[in-house]
């Protein structure tokens, strides 16, 4: 561990030392060189990114540029062709079962268990992640009452409307109270009202235990909601900003199409 100093004995920022390189103590991803590729075929090329502490992050791009890879890269649900993922300082291939436990996912996969009821499936996750049984009950009854689920607690989720499926889901993805947050796509089947409580409950996630990263192709949605936006073209970083430093969702289209092309909104 490395600390800087200044003339007057000042604390002025730790950096955590790893093989490859400084990483700041307020950097909770690091992605250092990372490339996957599908046979000969490369999706993602040479990714450097720091992520910090309670960052919310827009990822946009083209269908095909490499987003969701980049997601499952991040979320320890696939491994790199090259190049090191470090979370919290450690690297995730070195215990990818305990990091996935600090790791939440949404996406249009709700990965729920159609033959099991809404408390039954967040029963099974909260067991899966270990969570203290005195403290599992609470958690659930809270998360159903936050998603609108309450009166369906008890029905199977094969019952449930894709948009009821997606919001049980975010339940099931913040069940264990993940320090990062992954979304992709996580608008996906909901409608008007479900897309709004899904809102106000990710906007009510205090940032100094959550950091999020959203896949979306909302570039409205994404310049309201987050502190930072990405954007990735033919598996690269093409733009990386502070959401302050763009003037408005009609800029941040004329970026994105500068650097990408035309756009999609849903």
């Amino acid at each position: 561990m490395v600390s800087s100093i200044d003339l007057r004995g000042v604390f002025i920022k730790t950096l955590i030392y790893t093989e490859s390189n400084l990483i700041p103590m307020d950097t909770i991803l690091s992605l250092n060189n990372v490339s996957k590729k599908f046979g000969n075929m490369p999706v993602l090329k040479d990714i450097d990114l720091d992520i910090k502490k309670g960052e919310f992050v827009a990822l946009l791009g083209a269908n095909g540029a490499g987003k969701t890879t980049l997601v499952k890269i991040m979320s320890a649900l696939s491994s790199p062709s090259e190049g090191t993922v470090m979370v919290n300082g450690n690297d995730i291939s070195n215990d990818q079962g305990s990091l996935r436990g600090i790791i939440g996912v949404i996406s249009h996969e709700t990965y729920l268990y159609n033959d099991l009821t809404a408390v039954e499936n967040l029963h099974f996750f909260g067991q899966m992640y270990s969570i203290a049984s005195e403290n599992l009950e609470a958690r659930i009854n809270g998360l159903l009452e936050e998603v609108e689920l309450v009166k369906r607690a008890d029905d199977r989720v094969s019952t449930f409307s894709r948009g009821m499926k997606q919001r049980l889901s975010i339940a099931r993805a913040l069940l264990h109270e993940p320090s990062i947050l992954f979304l992709d796509e996580p608008y996906t089947g909901l409608d008007q009202h479900a897309a709004h409580t899904f809102e106000k409950v990710l906007l009510e996630l205090d940032p100094k235990d959550t950091t999020r990263l959203m896949i979306t192709h909302d570039i409205n949605r994404a310049y309201h909601m987050c502190d930072r936006v990405i954007i990735l073209d033919k598996g690269s970083i093409v733009f990386d900003s502070l959401m302050s430093q763009v003037v408005s969702a009609e800029e941040l289209r004329d970026i994105y199409s500068s650097h990408v092309g035309d756009y999609d909104t849903f």
